[in-house]
């Protein structure tokens, strides 16, 4: 959908589908940025910075609405509404950026998958995609592997240790939680960082 060095290309509001976002290192390794569900934005800043600085494709079969960037520049003169609800989005998907920097570096590997699916799980559920029982997850262990900086291998070890304490099954494209609330406490998840309604847009 968006690659990376393009210019001039559009923006996306996906409708439905599931996408994700990644940099490709000069060696041909993947770093996954984030996921994209229905509802979400993709390529803003690529416009504003005229330039792509990483790839969007989709996971599974996806529908997008496009939006032009002329459309996109015009609409945030004439809304300043409109404008301010892009701005609040951009700033939740930094929040995120910032929760996956402290995944990497602070939190052990199982914490940093619990955290992950709980923040998934939260996303899902404000689109009526998910619930605290769980939800449907077409993501590979190799996806999951790239995006919280492990290997297929050690994903497949730490979902089965979270399965085996009680707290967490992935299975068959479904992730359930068996104990939300033991899951929450041991991931130190907090999920003010993805409130939905904040006060720009009251």
């Amino acid at each position: 959908m968006i690659h990376q060095g393009q210019v001039g290309h559009s923006a996306y509001i996906v409708a439905s589908g599931w996408a994700c976002s990644y940099k490709l290192l000069p060696s041909g390794s993947r770093q996954i940025i984030g996921f994209q569900i229905p509802g979400d934005f993709l390529g803003l800043r690529a416009i504003l910075f005229r330039t792509a600085d990483h790839n969007v494709e989709p996971i599974t079969r996806v529908q997008a609405s496009e939006v032009k960037e002329d459309f996109l520049l015009d609409a945030f003169t004439r809304t300043p509404r409109l404008a301010t609800a892009v701005l609040w989005a951009a700033s939740r998907d930094e929040a995120m950026v910032v929760e996956h920097l402290v995944d990497l570096g602070r939190r052990n590997a199982a914490e940093r998958m619990a955290h992950f699916l709980l923040e998934l799980g939260v996303r899902l559920r404000l689109v009526g995609m998910g619930d605290r029982e769980g939800y449907l997850c077409p993501l590979s262990q190799y996806l999951l592997a790239d995006a919280l900086g492990l290997s297929a291998v050690h994903v497949n070890r730490v979902l089965r240790e979270l399965r085996e304490e009680g707290m967490l099954t992935f299975q068959k494209g479904k992730v359930v939680f068996d104990d939300y609330d033991a899951l929450v406490e041991f991931a130190g998840f907090h999920r003010a960082y993805l409130d939905h309604d904040g006060p720009l847009l009251r």
